[in-house]
Parts: C-alpha cells; sequence; structure tokens
C-alpha cells in the first residue's frame, strides 16, 4: 500500500481480533519465542522496528518469514553480508540502455516488511543505508526524496556480537530499533515440540506448508496505528516512564542513560501494548513489561563496569526498581 491509496475503514475490534490472530498463524511454524512473537506485534501497531538477537539456529529468520506468512502485506529480504554495498537495499540511479538517460531502480527496502537478515555482518557504511528509512519512511537519492510503502517495518536479525565476522551496530542505528528481543535457545519441552514436528516432515523452507495463512492485511495495521493513538496515559503514567529514563541517567554503571526518545518509545510501545490487550489506557505495567526490550539496547556501560562484569540488564533493573511504581 502506497501513501497516496486510500486506506479502506477497519473497525477497532475487527482490527485488533485480526492481529492477534496472527500471533497463533506464527505458532504453527514457530514454536516458543512468545516474546519476540509480541515484540513484532507491538512494533506492527505502533510503527516501530525490531531488532532480534539470537545464536544461529533459533529460528529468528524463521520467526519474520512466518510473520510475512500471516499478513497480506509485501515482502522482501536482504541477506547482509560484507560486500553489500547502501544502493544494493535502497536502491540506485541506472542507465536505461534504451534511450541511455539515468533511471531509479528502487531497491528492497521499498516493500511494507523488510527482513534484514544478520544486519551485523556489513560494515556500518552500509547499515547507516536504513537510518533514513527506518527514522522517516523515505529514501533520498541523487537529490531526490521517495517515500516508501505504508505500513513499513523493519525486522532485522543478528548474531551476538561474541561471534566472529560481526559489525557491532552504531549507536544511531540501534536508537531507531523501537524494541530489541533476545531469542533464547528454547526450552527443553520446546525443543522436544520442534524436532517432533521435524520427525513429521515439517519444513522450515515452506512455512505455507505449516498451514500459516495470511489473516491480517496492511489496513489493519494502518488502522491499528491511528487507534493506538487514542490509549489513554495518565500523568502518573508518564511520570513513572519519565522517572525510570531520568533514574538510568544516574546510574554510575552508565556512560548515557535512556533519552527523550527513548523514553518515548517507551511510550508508544506501551500504548500498543495496552490497546492489544484490549485496553484504552496504559498502566505501570505495561510500561514495566516492555521497558528492558525498549530500553536495554540504548543504554551503553563505562568501560570500568564493563570490566567488572556488570550487565545492562542488571543495571536497568535497578533503575526500574529504584522508582516508586504509581498506584
Amino acid at each position: 500500500m502506497t501513501q497516496s491509496e486510500t486506506i479502506p475503514y477497519v473497525s477497532p475490534d475487527a482490527a485488533r481480533e485480526r492481529l492477534t490472530a496472527v500471533r497463533a498463524e506464527v505458532a504453527k511454524a514457530v514454536v516458543g519465542q512468545d516474546a519476540a512473537v509480541s515484540g513484532l506485534l507491538v512494533a506492527l501497531v505502533c510503527g516501530g522496528h525490531v531488532l532480534m538477537e539470537g545464536v544461529p539456529g533459533t529460528a529468528k529468520t524463521l520467526l519474520v518469514r512466518s510473520l510475512s506468512a500471516a499478513l497480506s502485506v509485501e515482502t522482501r529480504r536482504v541477506q547482509f553480508t560484507p560486500d553489500l554495498m547502501p544502493g544494493d537495499i535502497t536502491g540506485s540511479m541506472v542507465v536505461e540502455s534504451s534511450h541511455g538517460s539515468l533511471t531509479f531502480r528502487e531497491g528492497p527496502v521499498f516493500t511494507n516488511l523488510l527482513l534484514a537478515d544478520e544486519i551485523n555482518r556489513t560494515p556500518p557504511k552500509t547499515q547507516s543505508a536504513l537510518l533514513e528509512a527506518m527514522e522517516e519512511g523515505q529514501v533520498s537519492v541523487d537529490g531526490v526524496t521517495r517515500p516508501l510503502p505504508k505500513p513499513f517495518l523493519v525486522a532485522a536479525t543478528q548474531n551476538p556480537i561474541e561471534y566472529e565476522g560481526v559489525y557491532p551496530l552504531p549507536e544511531a542505528q540501534l536508537d531507531r530499533f523501537l524494541l530489541k528481543v533476545v531469542l533464547p535457545v528454547p526450552e527443553r519441552a520446546d525443543e522436544v515440540q520442534i524436532l517432533t514436528r521435524h520427525a513429521s516432515g515439517f519444513d522450515p523452507r515452506d512455512v505455507a506448508a505449516a498451514g500459516v495463512t495470511a489473516v491480517a492485511s496492511g489496513a489493519d495495521i494502518e488502522a491499528a496505528r491511528q487507534l493506538v493513538g487514542s490509549v489513554q496515559v495518565s500523568p502518573e503514567v508518564t511520570g513513572y516512564i519519565v522517572d525510570i529514563a531520568r533514574a538510568t541517567r544516574e546510574s554510575p554503571s552508565l556512560s548515557a542513560g535512556v533519552s527523550p526518545r527513548g523514553a518515548t518509545a517507551l511510550l508508544r510501545a506501551a500504548r500498543a501494548w495496552a490497546w492489544l490487550a484490549g485496553r484504552d489506557f496504559v498502566t505501570p505495567d505495561d510500561v514495566k513489561s516492555l521497558a528492558h526490550a525498549t530500553l536495554a539496547h540504548r543504554l551503553a556501560l563505562r568501560p570500568e563496569a564493563e570490566l567488572e562484569g556488570v550487565q545492562v540488564s542488571q543495571v536497568l533493573a535497578s533503575a526500574i526498581g529504584a522508582v516508586p511504581v504509581p498506584r
């Protein structure tokens, strides 16, 4: 769906029901990883982007492919490699052989759902090609700004930075992701279920064969994004978010705390979470549920804290625990 197209009316209940049904469709192909599925749904309904981190084989790519199959939107995949160039993502000017003039050829970013697979295997110069697209929903090439389709979501996967052949994402790039979700190795019961499915003939390269069907459209997503804006946030909850952000800035273990943009991201995510739950107001529990996924990747440890083995998650948990929860 392009910006020039009119979004058909979708009732609030219908949009919520269809987007909630996406979870059940994804579960037909992906076992467990509920936090990642929730993160993708939250990002969908509030116009954010998701970074998924996990060791190879934790279903990061399968999860996004399953999400794509559950949505009737255009999807493209880019496999990030060390030799990938910015123009391979955004598009570039090419010479038309028929008349010899320059014409813009769209890159894969011109889609609704972009799977940026193993994004940290390409150098920062190429990673930064997504900055404008993720922040402003547009691409500028050769002095011309071109809008991206709506809705637009980047679902990126990456391996942990301890692995060889990876480039840590710059802070500016990390800040463009609404959420960062860590996909753990599945619990034993889930892993048994995964193997049972494979023994029964499940092919992760063919999610359609698993019965995943499209249950929500781009119109549902756009309607949800408008409806999320009507979710009420009390002054107490707003103050709670601000106090959490300020608590991180006062931590001696961090070189930089949560910025105002990070606090705004937490507000957006909490509203989306509340709307998906069928409420028209945000609770402190909504904020706490999404605080780690929304804020942790925006924090940087001081060198001395890293040497002492301090973890960002520990510092963030301490900051959240130090802030009184509004009643």
